[in-house]
């Protein structure tokens, strides 16, 4: 697996780009070209689980390895979930544990610079390359409005 790192920058103070991040309203539609009817189950607690699924119910199982509210969220992939039921230990759960997941946000002048940090495997690189750059499209759009 190798980090990949997405960025954007936002004409928004940071803490409105996080609320667009993590806010149930708005994950769906940032994380619409991952997966239509994308959602995230979570309290979102630093070292609460979280499980991002799409509208049929599969997706990743997560947890929140650190958090610090409106600059920085880092999640580490445990395992899969299909059809509902979390899979820690089958061949596609096996082939993303401990990927992680890392959101920084660094507010210059009214501004915002969102870096994404994203273990990725060779197979998927191509489509997390075009689907990160359009989803963080999104992100800036909806934390300009």
């Amino acid at each position: 697996m190798k980090q990949k790192e997405f960025k954007t920058i936002i004409n928004a103070p940071k803490e409105k780009v996080w609320r667009v991040l993590w806010s149930k309203e708005t994950y769906p539609i940032w994380t619409a070209p991952f997966c239509e009817g994308s959602r995230a189950e979570t309290d979102w607690q630093e070292g609460g689980k979280v499980l991002f699924l799409g509208s049929n119910n599969n997706g990743m199982l997560s947890r929140i390895l650190s958090k610090i509210a409106n600059e920085y969220m880092s999640f580490e992939h445990q395992g899969v979930v299909k059809n509902g039921k979390e899979d820690l230990t089958g061949a596609d759960a096996k082939s993303v544990q401990g990927a992680q997941e890392n959101y920084i946000l660094q507010e210059k002048g009214g501004t915002t610079e969102l870096k994404v940090g994203v273990d990725i495997t060779e197979e998927y690189s191509e489509y997390f390359q075009k689907t990160f750059h359009k989803a963080l499209q999104i992100v800036k759009e909806l934390s300009e409005q």
